[in-house]
């Protein structure tokens, strides 16, 4: 695999995300344990650590909240169960889900444009389209109040950060 030059901070997040997404795809699709892929993923390829680092924070997150994750994407794809989605969809919006509600330090908006750039990139003609309907009827129910943040930010990981209302 070619060397990826690193430019700016956004680049190094943009690729961190790729990378987070190349990992959740093998990982998604293997019977190899976590932790014997991870090492493996790294391996000869020159990367920057604060890149490892960021793609590190988004997989192991992703795959610790991989059930409430799918729960929320389930609840707003009414016609796509989660297993059914493609394997790069379902992965890029379990990142984007999982950055949306627990990675503060980057604005919803851009989480989701850069969510649907990658789609575009590896998904296929509808995965942009796809992947924006849903991150933006995610971003909606956070902001109309259907899906509610935690109050606290200590609130501990493994209980669902999001609690989602059913219509009455």
């Amino acid at each position: 695999m070619a060397e990826i030059r690193e430019t700016s901070g956004t680049g190094e997040r943009r690729r961190a995300r790729e990378y987070a997404l190349q990992l959740l795809f093998q990982l998604d699709l293997s019977p190899e344990p976590p932790g014997n892929a991870l090492l493996e993923f790294w391996k000869g390829k020159r990367i920057k650590p604060s890149v490892i680092e960021f793609a590190g924070v988004l997989v192991k997150g992703a795959m610790e909240q991989v059930e409430w994750l799918d729960s929320v994407l389930g609840s707003i794809s009414h016609h796509w169960r989660v297993p059914r989605m493609a394997v790069v969809d379902r992965n890029i919006l379990r990142i984007a889900l999982y950055e949306l509600v627990y990675e503060n330090s980057t604005p919803p908006i851009v989480v989701i444009d850069e969510a649907i750039e990658i789609a575009k990139k590896f998904g296929n003609e509808e995965s942009g389209p796809f992947v924006n309907g849903i991150l933006d009827a995610v971003r909606l129910r956070i902001e109309s109040g259907e899906i509610i943040l935690p109050a606290a930010a200590g609130e501990p990981a493994t209980s669902p950060p999001l609690k989602v209302r059913t219509p009455a």
